[in-house]
Protein backbone atom coordinates (compact mmCIF):
# COMPACT_ATOMS: atom_id res chain seq x y z
CA UNK A 1 0.00 0.00 0.00
CA UNK A 2 1.13 3.54 -0.94
CA UNK A 3 1.22 5.74 1.92
CA UNK A 4 0.06 9.51 1.21
CA UNK A 5 1.71 12.64 2.87
CA UNK A 6 -0.65 14.44 4.71
CA UNK A 7 -2.35 17.53 2.78
CA UNK A 8 -1.19 19.50 6.06
CA UNK A 9 2.52 18.61 4.86
CA UNK A 10 1.83 19.93 1.52
CA UNK A 11 0.25 23.51 2.70
CA UNK A 12 3.40 23.75 5.01
CA UNK A 13 6.14 23.11 2.13
CA UNK A 14 3.76 25.90 0.44
CA UNK A 15 4.01 28.39 3.33
CA UNK A 16 6.69 27.63 4.94
CA UNK A 17 9.60 26.04 2.06
CA UNK A 18 12.39 28.60 2.05
CA UNK A 19 13.75 26.35 -1.02
CA UNK A 20 10.28 26.53 -3.18
CA UNK A 21 10.27 30.25 -2.20
CA UNK A 22 13.71 31.38 -3.34
CA UNK A 23 13.52 29.44 -6.47
CA UNK A 24 10.00 31.27 -7.46
CA UNK A 25 11.70 34.39 -6.64
CA UNK A 26 14.13 33.77 -8.56
CA UNK A 27 11.94 32.75 -11.89
CA UNK A 28 10.39 35.94 -11.37
CA UNK A 29 13.54 37.96 -11.13
CA UNK A 30 14.39 35.77 -14.39
CA UNK A 31 11.61 36.68 -15.63
CA UNK A 32 11.97 40.52 -14.86
CA UNK A 33 15.68 40.47 -16.39
CA UNK A 34 14.96 38.77 -19.66
CA UNK A 35 12.24 40.98 -20.69
CA UNK A 36 14.16 43.99 -20.22
CA UNK A 37 17.52 42.62 -21.63
CA UNK A 38 15.49 41.02 -24.66
CA UNK A 39 15.67 43.89 -26.90
CA UNK A 40 19.50 43.22 -27.25
CA UNK A 41 19.70 39.64 -27.77
CA UNK A 42 20.68 38.40 -24.39
CA UNK A 43 19.09 36.40 -21.20
CA UNK A 44 19.64 37.09 -17.72
CA UNK A 45 21.90 34.50 -17.12
CA UNK A 46 24.14 35.51 -20.66
CA UNK A 47 24.01 38.86 -19.08
CA UNK A 48 25.82 37.51 -15.97
CA UNK A 49 28.32 35.65 -17.95
CA UNK A 50 29.35 38.04 -19.76
CA UNK A 51 30.09 40.70 -16.77
CA UNK A 52 31.78 37.40 -15.19
CA UNK A 53 34.36 38.22 -17.83
CA UNK A 54 34.49 42.21 -17.61
CA UNK A 55 37.86 41.78 -15.67
CA UNK A 56 41.28 43.43 -16.27
CA UNK A 57 42.63 39.82 -16.62
CA UNK A 58 40.79 37.38 -18.47
CA UNK A 59 39.77 34.55 -15.99
CA UNK A 60 39.60 31.11 -16.08
CA UNK A 61 36.72 28.22 -16.47
CA UNK A 62 36.99 27.62 -13.03
CA UNK A 63 36.94 30.92 -11.31
CA UNK A 64 33.83 31.73 -14.01
CA UNK A 65 31.98 28.58 -12.76
CA UNK A 66 32.48 29.76 -8.84
CA UNK A 67 31.56 33.13 -9.19
CA UNK A 68 28.45 31.86 -11.17
CA UNK A 69 27.59 28.50 -8.96
CA UNK A 70 27.85 26.48 -11.34
CA UNK A 71 29.85 23.25 -12.67
CA UNK A 72 32.19 23.56 -15.42
CA UNK A 73 29.94 21.52 -17.93
CA UNK A 74 26.72 23.97 -17.35
CA UNK A 75 29.41 26.54 -17.92
CA UNK A 76 30.73 24.97 -21.26
CA UNK A 77 26.93 24.74 -22.86
CA UNK A 78 26.19 28.32 -21.67
CA UNK A 79 29.67 29.86 -23.15
CA UNK A 80 28.50 28.07 -26.70
CA UNK A 81 25.78 30.64 -28.20
CA UNK A 82 27.61 33.35 -26.65
CA UNK A 83 30.91 32.57 -28.53
CA UNK A 84 29.29 31.21 -31.61
CA UNK A 85 27.90 34.88 -31.71
CA UNK A 86 31.81 36.27 -31.68
CA UNK A 87 31.08 38.06 -28.18
CA UNK A 88 33.60 36.16 -26.39
CA UNK A 89 37.12 34.19 -27.40
CA UNK A 90 37.95 31.22 -25.56
CA UNK A 91 42.08 30.51 -25.55
CA UNK A 92 44.55 28.80 -24.08
CA UNK A 93 46.30 29.70 -20.92
CA UNK A 94 50.02 30.87 -21.57
CA UNK A 95 50.67 30.39 -17.96
CA UNK A 96 49.06 26.94 -17.99
CA UNK A 97 48.50 25.41 -21.15
CA UNK A 98 45.59 22.83 -19.88
CA UNK A 99 43.65 25.72 -18.20
CA UNK A 100 41.39 27.79 -20.83
CA UNK A 101 40.80 31.36 -20.26
CA UNK A 102 37.51 33.71 -22.01
CA UNK A 103 37.60 37.32 -22.82
CA UNK A 104 34.82 39.48 -24.83
CA UNK A 105 35.47 40.29 -27.72
CA UNK A 106 35.02 44.44 -28.57
CA UNK A 107 31.69 42.82 -29.99
CA UNK A 108 30.66 41.34 -27.01
CA UNK A 109 31.68 44.45 -24.83
CA UNK A 110 29.94 46.72 -27.06
CA UNK A 111 26.64 44.70 -26.57
CA UNK A 112 27.34 44.46 -22.78
CA UNK A 113 27.75 48.34 -22.50
CA UNK A 114 24.09 48.35 -23.87
CA UNK A 115 22.89 45.98 -21.61
CA UNK A 116 24.31 47.59 -18.73
CA UNK A 117 21.73 50.19 -18.52
CA UNK A 118 18.92 48.23 -18.92
CA UNK A 119 19.90 45.89 -16.06
CA UNK A 120 19.86 48.70 -13.91
CA UNK A 121 17.06 50.65 -14.54
CA UNK A 122 15.76 46.79 -14.19
CA UNK A 123 17.85 46.28 -10.86
CA UNK A 124 16.89 49.49 -9.37
CA UNK A 125 12.85 48.97 -10.01
CA UNK A 126 13.10 45.42 -8.40
CA UNK A 127 15.02 46.77 -5.35
CA UNK A 128 11.94 49.30 -4.81
CA UNK A 129 9.81 46.03 -4.49
CA UNK A 130 11.14 44.84 -1.18
CA UNK A 131 9.01 45.31 1.02
CA UNK A 132 11.69 46.36 4.02
CA UNK A 133 13.42 48.77 1.77
CA UNK A 134 17.18 46.61 2.41
CA UNK A 135 18.46 45.33 -0.78
CA UNK A 136 21.64 45.33 1.12
CA UNK A 137 20.46 43.02 3.95
CA UNK A 138 18.11 40.53 1.35
CA UNK A 139 21.77 40.28 -0.22
CA UNK A 140 23.00 39.56 3.24
CA UNK A 141 21.06 37.19 3.66
CA UNK A 142 20.92 35.18 0.54
CA UNK A 143 25.12 34.94 0.32
CA UNK A 144 24.39 32.96 3.93
CA UNK A 145 22.61 30.72 2.44
CA UNK A 146 24.47 30.45 -1.07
Amino acid sequence: MVRKPAFEATITVRDACLCLHVQRAARAMARRFDDALRPIGLTNGQFSLMMSLNRPKPPDMGAVASLLGMNRTTLTAALKPLHRRGLLKITVDPADRRTRIMALTPRGLTLLSRAVPLWRRTHISVETLLPDGNPDGFRRNLRAIS
